[in-house]
């Protein structure tokens, strides 16, 4: 989003701010979830997530009483995830917002506590006047970010997909409000082709929406991803109105509004916002590239990832790492290409064994060395994903590789 649209620019906003923010954006009050303890095995879990498992959802607009009532409904269907019993006490609502003493040298610090960010985009708003003064930008126009977020979650599952601290990429559009819906439905477009882009299959993806919105907001769609424990949330794209300005601008007592050079018109900009979970992204691409495969009456596990995400891009070996020719000509083309690429140089065990280690993290190419490179200065290219291999001047295989790995 910063490095190819000229209209959004980055930001890096503090992991600590003053409590009165995580107030004017209503996570004090309302950025909780509701609880319930199993009393035979003690484990705890959201409620919400013990309905969805009788396929009922709990709507986010729901009071804590609603909650209850409809868990208290259905009571008699749910079982405890950890060991299958059925009692369960009442439902409470349980903050995510994790409180810290930064700067609070008293006993009491947690009747007034500094709070972790539970999210990113927070910072923006925070931000935003800073933005427009500095930064040279005019409606519309975008701030995103990417950094870490905190919240307590009462159970942390999934492998990464749910954990207390993660990685959190969010973009805030800022717009005319009569352009608001324009610029969402733009941004819908573009996440979407986002994650084909980085190789998901659009059999895998679908759009969630919500039916039920907060006051403020407008339309709200989660894109979601078919992982091995189902569909779920991968990416909110939210149309949010001009809630969040007026809000910071009414608990900090700064004028957010914003005045149009061109048409003198002054107004509170809407907003349109892309919010990710890195993780998430992550673990969505490591199911669509993991693959088992037959070679051979062999298993081989490869991890086919787009050759822009891949970690190692290409590896290097000599044939034989007791040749010193071998592995001096080896050393040689792996310094040359380690300045263009993140490379890997490898000489342990047999030459079928290193090409499964690199299959395994998703290396796209392998290059070896061998006897007829001491005499024709060529070497053995192999593709990842084909196993074709082929013979390669090395004087031509930076060119190669730039063209195969764009």
């Amino acid at each position: 989003m910063v490095q190819l649209r000229d209209d959004i620019v980055g930001l890096d906003a503090a992991i600590f701010m003053h409590p009165k923010v995580w107030q004017a954006s209503g996570h004090v009050a309302g950025f909780a979830d509701p609880l319930t303890e199993c009393k035979n095995c003690h484990s705890r879990s959201r409620v919400d997530h013990l309905l969805e498992a009788i396929d009922i959802q709990a709507d986010e607009k729901m009071t804590e009483k609603q909650i209850a009532d409809l868990f208290e409904k259905n009571k008699k269907q749910i079982k405890c995830p950890n060991c299958g019993k059925n009692d369960f006490t009442t439902v409470k609502k349980f903050n995510l917002l994790v409180k810290s003493n930064l700067g609070n040298f008293t006993e009491n610090w947690s009747r007034e506590p500094v709070y972790l960010r539970g999210e990113t985009c927070q910072g923006i708003y925070t931000n935003y006047k800073n933005v427009v003064d500095s930064a040279r930008v005019k409606i519309p126009f975008g701030i995103a970010q990417i950094g870490k977020a905190f919240r307590n979650e009462i159970t942390a599952r999934q492998f990464i997909f749910r954990t207390r601290e993660f990685e959190q990429m969010e973009m805030q559009y800022f717009c005319h409000p009569k352009q608001e819906m324009k610029e969402y439905e733009k941004l819908r477009d573009a996440r979407w082709q986002y994650y084909l882009d980085l190789g998901i299959k659009k059999s895998n993806l679908k759009w969630h929406q919500h039916e039920n919105l907060v006051f403020y907001a407008k339309a709200a769609y989660d894109i979601e991803y078919n992982y091995p424990f189902g569909f779920s949330e991968l990416e909110g794209v939210h149309s949010r109105g001009n809630y969040d300005l007026t809000q910071h601008s009414q608990f900090s007592g700064q004028d957010l509004s914003y005045a149009d050079p061109a048409t003198n018109e002054k107004y509170i900009p809407h907003i349109v916002e892309s919010s990710v979970g890195v993780g998430r992204t992550f673990l969505a691409v490591l199911t669509e590239a993991y693959t088992e495969e037959r070679v051979k009456d062999e298993e081989r596990l490869v991890l086919k990832l787009p050759v822009a995400l891949a970690p190692i891009k290409i590896a290097v070996f000599p044939l034989l790492k007791n040749k010193p020719e071998l592995v001096k000509k080896a050393h040689a083309v792996y310094d040359d290409l380690k300045t263009y690429w993140m490379c890997e140089y490898d000489e342990t065990g047999s030459i079928g064994r290193r090409y499964r280690r690199q299959d395994e993290i998703g290396t796209p190419f392998c290059i070896t060395i061998d006897f007829d490179s001491l005499d024709d200065d060529t070497v053995t290219l192999r593709d990842r994903d084909t196993m074709e291999q082929e013979r390669i001047k090395i004087k031509e295989l930076t060119d190669i590789l730039q063209d195969r790995l764009k």
